[in-house]
């Protein structure tokens, strides 16, 4: 390759390399495997060694993690949190072996799983815990100390007073908390992490600690940075001492002076992994002897001192029995593979997710198929290509009716996914009642998620309009309910039969239809007979209401079971009206403001009906037909696109004052 093509090339990879880190470590956002990840920062690292003097200081190669956020205050490592240099197969680490003992002579190493989540820093003064700091750039981390602390597995007090102690570790989320955190954020309608990792994480980067408290992490301590009043020779030593402390240590390692029993466990981690109840992607090879170490010194950005194996994503052929279509708690159908069972990563799989109808087109998958399976970042089993079909066999088409209930089952154009929108869909029942309930519907106070769950697992409740026949001595047999929490929550209920119509009509769930849309069609429609009497065209006569709302909205209320519910909430004395607001002005008729960053003293909702009052409007993205953008603190690009169009930015304060309400 010539150096000028080589230089377009390098460029290309490091501009890709930090596209990906970016997503990866800062954004926890990922878009390819970590395969392919290394891959190609493996292509970067073999081109640079050929043409050296195009290497450059910013290169991702000679960087260590990813960008520090601005969430929280930064912290400087005294004592680096490097990374590890990456090997793909035996004879990359026998090299390894053989540049350590060229350099030092005999050697005995300690080999260990490579735990996939964040690495953090962890200080103790007098045996006590005293902050806690993400990795960073390796120089430069997060201070998460109260994150830190909400993790139960980190001691707070170690079982000896150590003058100072700074330990490294591996925070992560076990497959099961996973699992249950993937489940709570499809409920919820939260847009859901893609692998453990990336959920550890962005849970321990949360600004609540709270929030990181429900999430479920662990963590795993595997070095010692710093300390003052022990002295430790080895990493063997270190790790025994830090378990006698309090500390989670690597529950399997090996230590050993023979390169070949080194490889031999590190197969054995391999075939294992699969059985672990937290995720690895490797194994690390570490010079045993602090001594050692010293001698043998670090490079720009790696410790000569240790060298982190990768397993490649296992693959294996099998076929495809049946496919089985389940209905989400969203109301979306989603596919699933039987498959001959096969064993990847030390597991045996048998069941994999067809994502949708477009996933199963593009890569013709067909009942009878040879198909390649591999686990996804080691955890969740994907198809990757189809390698032949039955002769006769027939493309698969998701069913047109729901499996659960039987309604007939939408598909929005550009939507990838194909939905039940039946309301009381036994499948999506507990969703559909956390919308119902929620603050922007029906408000219903203290009905949260946990409170549902067990009216459902009870079976006081099949259906949103349950809820409005619920008794004190019902609730009482909840957990942790007494009779004044069973009072105020039938008050809560009983409350929220008399909000506006359009609270209703957003509660109800209709695809497409958030709270502004149902303001719209309740100022138009200002009744429930009205509206379920409006057709199709005569909806989309409304003033911003778009062909894709007027269809949804006459469709879902030609659904018998739509109008069996509307009628039952009508019958148990929920309110079928839209309330006229009454105007405190006008001051800003023919006035569009967009709301960013978090104000002082309002809330969104308060801030957008105060403008409303006075004859305002409030849209959701900045535009040159944007009059005012009212910003608070942590406002983000809209704030940005309002400077560079030039649109006047307002503070509470300065909105107030031109209300004259200060």
């Amino acid at each position: 390759m010539e150096k000028q093509e080589a230089q377009k090339r390098l460029e290309a990879l490091r501009e890709q390399i930090r596209y990906h880190s970016r997503k990866y470590y800062t954004e926890d956002d990922p878009e390819i495997s970590d395969f392919e990840y290394d891959q190609l920062y493996r292509q970067l690292e073999t081109l640079e060694a050929e043409f050296p003097g195009l290497v450059t200081e910013d290169s991702p190669t000679r960087k260590i993690g990813g960008a520090v956020y601005n969430t929280f205050a930064p912290v400087t490592h005294l004592v680096p949190l490097e990374s590890l240099h990456d090997s793909f197969s035996q004879e990359e680490l026998r090299d390894f072996d053989r540049r350590v003992r060229d350099a030092v002579g005999e050697v005995e190493y300690v080999v260990e799983p490579k735990f996939d989540g964040l690495s953090v820093a962890l200080e103790y003064r007098d045996g006590v815990f005293v902050r806690g700091s993400t990795r960073g750039d390796g120089v430069t981390g997060e201070d998460v100390t109260e994150n830190i602390r909400t993790i139960r597995s980190v001691p707070k007090v170690l079982g000896e007073p150590v003058p100072f102690l700074e330990v490294r570790g591996e925070v992560y989320m076990s497959d099961q908390s996973f699992e249950r955190l993937c489940e709570r954020q499809e409920l919820l309608e939260e847009r859901p992490f893609k692998n453990p990792r990336n959920a550890a994480a962005g849970s321990l980067r949360q600004k609540d600690p709270k929030i990181t408290a429900q999430r479920e992490l662990s963590i795993f301590i595997f070095n010692v940075q710093q300390v003052e009043g022990k002295e430790l020779s080895s990493h063997e030593q270190s790790l025994q001492w830090l378990k006698t402390l309090g500390f989670p240590v690597p529950p399997v390692y090996c230590k050993s002076g023979d390169m070949e029993q080194v490889l031999q466990f590190i197969q054995k981690i391999g075939e294992e992994r699969g059985g672990f109840d937290f995720p690895i992607d490797g194994a690390v090879v570490k010079v045993d002897q602090f001594s050692q170490r010293d001698e043998l010194g670090s490079t720009a950005k790696f410790p000569r001192w240790a060298e982190a194996f990768k397993y490649p994503p296992e693959e294996k052929e099998t076929t495809l029995l049946n496919i089985e279509v389940n209905v989400g708690r969203t109301g979306v159908l989603t596919p699933t593979g039987l498959f001959e069972p096969v064993t990847l990563a030390g597991t045996t799989v048998s069941r994999a997710t067809l994502h949708n109808q477009d996933f199963i087109a593009e890569k013709d998958i067909r009942i009878g198929a040879r198909v390649v399976l591999r686990k996804a970042g080691e955890i969740i089993p994907e198809v990757v290509a189809v390698l032949s079909s039955p002769e006769g066999s027939q493309p698969y088409h998701l069913p047109d009716t729901c499996p659960s209930c039987g309604e007939r089952v939408t598909r929005v154009e550009g939507e990838a996914a194909t939905r039940c929108t039946n309301p009381q869909c036994p499948a999506q029942l507990l969703r559909n009642l956390i919308h119902f309930a929620s603050r922007d519907a029906m408000d219903i106070d203290g009905l949260g998620p946990a409170i549902l769950e067990q009216l459902l697992q009870g079976g006081m409740i099949r259906s949103p309009a349950d809820l409005y026949t619920l008794r004190v001595g019902q609730l009482q047999k909840l957990d942790r309910f007494g009779k004044k929490s069973a009072e105020n929550l039938v008050a809560a209920v009983e409350r929220s039969k008399g909000n506006d119509l359009y609270r209703l009509v957003y509660a109800l769930g209709i695809p497409h239809i958030g709270v502004k849309a149902a303001q719209v069609l309740c100022e138009a429609c200002p009744s429930m007979e009205k509206l379920q009497a409006a057709s199709q065209e005569e909806l989309a006569q409304i003033e911003g209401f778009g062909g894709i709302m007027s269809e949804e909205v006459a469709a879902f209320f030609q659904k018998e079971s739509a109008r069996a519910l509307v009628d039952r909430l009508r019958e148990l004395g929920v309110n079928m009206e839209a309330q006229r607001q009454e105007s405190q002005g006008t001051s800003l008729l023919g006035s569009t403001f967009v709301l960013t960053g978090t104000l002082p003293t309002m809330s969104r909702k308060e801030a957008t009906q105060l403008i409303e009052s006075h004859g305002g409007k409030v849209a959701s993205s900045v535009s040159k037909k944007t009059s005012y953008v009212l910003a608070g603190e942590e406002a983000g690009s809209k704030l940005e696109k309002a400077r560079q169009l030039e649109i006047p930015v307002l503070t509470e304060e300065e909105l107030l004052r031109m209300l004259g309400e200060e």
